[in-house]
């Protein structure tokens, strides 16, 4: 019998962080989910790491990729749940309770489900809710047309129905989840947002370390979906909003 939920773990040279993560998991004390770990062929610990919990993981792969789009499309490959939700090595569910919480909301039978995240430096401090700490504010109401300036829900706070998720494109190197978000929610009929946050996010990623590249991308997925013009002016409101929000934390963005 299929579970209604699958987490899906992208890994690649994460012995520093998957242990995390997958305790975070398999701590919540539920059941009808499975959990898919994809790693890129890692040379560190990270399967040392994961084989401990193997007698609780639905698959394990481990073989070269096409980098972290590619490792997503075969973790969806290999799911069986109703819904699909990606969780990063590094990256833990927010509380001890919050997959019980998601799984009574997804009993709900929304086609898209997403909430906030809490933002957690190198250090592993929490700085605070995404939706406070950043100019992104959390709709309440969320629709595709919300990212016109940007990915308001980090993929970590946003779960899919399986049957209406499309594949992530490997047109973007770094920026295919804005994307897969936008599509999903433009097939989706029924939207939730949760009352908790989801996810304690691990900043500092792939995406951070390369903003020209993501910068490039995001631009040209938001001039697909909004149009060009649309889109050139949105990023002069977007580099505006930066420098005041800025501005008003006293020269910090985060």
């Amino acid at each position: 019998m299929s579970k209604l939920l699958s987490i899906i773990t992208v890994t690649y040279q994460a012995e520093d962080y998957i242990e995390n993560t997958l305790r975070s998991i398999f701590s919540q004390g539920e059941l009808d989910f499975e959990v898919i770990i994809i790693d890129g062929g890692s040379r560190d610990r990270t399967l040392e790491l994961v084989n401990h919990y193997a007698s609780q993981i639905a698959h394990v792969v481990s073989e070269p990729d096409k980098g972290i789009y590619d490792a997503m499309n075969k973790g969806m490959q290999l799911a069986s749940g109703k819904y699909l939700y990606f969780l990063n090595a590094g990256d833990t569910f927010a509380d001890p309770d919050t997959l019980r919480q998601i799984l009574i909301d997804l009993q709900k039978d929304p086609d898209v489900l997403y909430g906030d995240a809490i933002f957690v430096n190198p250090a592993g401090k929490a700085i605070g809710l995404r939706s406070e700490v950043s100019p992104h504010p959390l709709p309440q109401n969320l629709t595709w047309k919300d990212f016109d300036k940007g990915m308001l829900v980090c993929h970590q706070s946003f779960i899919a129905k399986r049957e209406i998720a499309p594949p992530f494109s490997m047109d973007y190197r770094m920026s295919s989840d804005i994307d897969w978000e936008i599509n999903c929610l433009k097939l989706a009929q029924s939207i939730q947002k949760t009352q908790y946050p989801i996810c304690r996010y691990l900043m500092g990623g792939a995406s951070v370390k390369n903003l020209k590249t993501t910068w490039k991308e995001r631009f040209q997925i938001l001039s697909k979906h909004f149009g060009f013009f649309t889109t050139c002016i949105n990023h002069l409101i977007i580099i505006i909003r930066g420098l005041l929000f800025t501005w008003q934390k006293k020269g910090k963005y985060w």
